[in-house]
């Protein structure tokens, strides 16, 4: 969940209460009853880190490029572009493309990339009884899809807010349900692939004036949608009233979101893959003909980011991201986002992640080279935060 949907999703919540109580229903504080126990700290510390990794973002202004395009002789179905929706888009967005892929009559596909796109689609045309062959440049684990956040944020950099028409907010939120449904099926199983946490926004002032700073704050408009289907796709945040928490800052929002515990679950998409028969071969592809190699007249493209440089798309704009992970913590059952840092107990390492003031921190900049400042930025606030003195509860 990204920052700003705390803010934005827990006023929709509030308006909901209002609602009720001009109906004539008793409306009572979103988070009556509610004590949270005192939560074991994040181990926040320069010595606990045991990997920095970089992903850029494949932004598009317009949204994901889903469209169908010849050539040659072979028909290209695109399915790129989802910034940093991709992981939680995946399973929709792939449904779209397969619909388009299998239009054409054909029983035997490639896919192009083995990342969340590229997976998904294999598996969503296999369900539909086709015959797959992934080929990739990059095999899992090191590609770049595997370094995102792992957590639902099917709106994060999804388009520029003055580009989401009612035609692409439509099928934005036909990819969101789709998705959103089809990662229950994956709750609850060995390893933990997905599940559920609860995640605390923790501020020292009033959400309305927060609000207000953080869209101050930000120089470019990125469209808000989750809001809009709270809580279809996801519960909505609940403020925590004084006394009922430990944290010590006087502002506390509670929501509770989906995680991607990003190795299981690309093990297990795999696997279901290979078990269905599917073929993963490893070749590079340098130009759109290169294409023509293939034995299968029709082609699935999820090459992300690599995109740019293959079918020489200048409308995918990098967005960096740095992703510093400590030591993994079990106890740790729980998210944090303060002063600019997020905090996500994946099972392979605590991950913090400094996301700037400004959503557009990152825009723009294709650097993959991990910023040990930033690493300790980040580290050193939590840190901070374990120093403060805690609220009774």
């Amino acid at each position: 969940m990204q920052r700003r949907d705390f803010v934005r999703q827990g006023a929709a919540a509030l308006g909901v209460l209002a609602l009720g109580a001009a109906d004539g229903a008793v409306a009572e504080p979103a988070a009556a009853g509610i004590r949270v126990p005192r939560l074991p700290p994040v181990r926040a510390s320069m010595d606990r880190i045991i990997k920095i990794t970089v992903c850029t973002r494949p932004f598009r202004a317009q949204g994901p490029r889903l469209d169908v395009e010849q050539i040659g002789h072979k028909t290209v179905v695109h399915n790129y572009g989802h910034g940093g929706s991709g992981w939680s888009l995946s399973w929709g967005s792939s449904s779209v493309a397969v619909a388009k892929a299998l239009s054409t009559g054909t029983r035997d596909f490639a896919v192009i990339g083995c990342g969340a796109l590229g997976l998904t689609s294999a598996l969503t045309l296999q369900r539909a009884g086709a015959r797959v062959t992934i080929y990739a440049k990059d095999l899992p684990p090191e590609l770049r899809s595997m370094w995102a956040t792992g957590v639902w944020s099917p709106d994060s950099r999804i388009c520029l807010a003055e580009q989401a028409t009612p035609a692409f907010k439509s099928l934005w939120a036909q990819m969101a349900r789709t998705s959103f449904r089809a990662y229950s099926n994956y709750l609850g199983l060995p390893g933990a692939p997905v599940e559920w946490y609860d995640n605390y926004e923790l501020t020292e002032t009033p959400y309305d004036r927060f609000a207000a700073e953080q869209a101050a704050a930000n120089t470019i408009a990125f469209a808000d949608l989750q809001s809009e289907m709270t809580p279809e796709i996801g519960p909505v945040p609940q403020d925590l009233p004084p006394g009922s928490h430990s944290f010590p800052v006087p502002y506390v929002r509670r929501a509770s979101s989906m995680m991607f515990n990003l190795i299981a679950y690309q093990r297990l998409l795999l696997s279901d893959f290979r078990s269905a028969g599917g073929i993963l071969e490893q070749r590079e592809f340098h130009a759109p003909r290169d294409l023509a190699r293939l034995a299968q007249k029709c082609i699935i493209n999820c090459t992300g980011y690599g995109a740019r440089a293959l079918f020489s798309d200048e409308s995918i704009v990098p967005v960096r991201g740095q992703l510093t992970r400590l030591v993994p913590q079990p106890e740790v059952n729980y998210g944090l986002a303060y002063r600019n840092v997020f905090v996500v107990p994946r099972r392979d390492g605590i991950v913090l992640q400094y996301f700037g003031a400004d959503e557009a921190q990152g825009y723009n900049d294709p650097s993959t080279e991990p910023d040990l400042q930033e690493a300790r930025q980040a580290v050193d606030t939590i840190a901070q935060l374990n120093e403060m003195t805690p609220a009774p509860v």
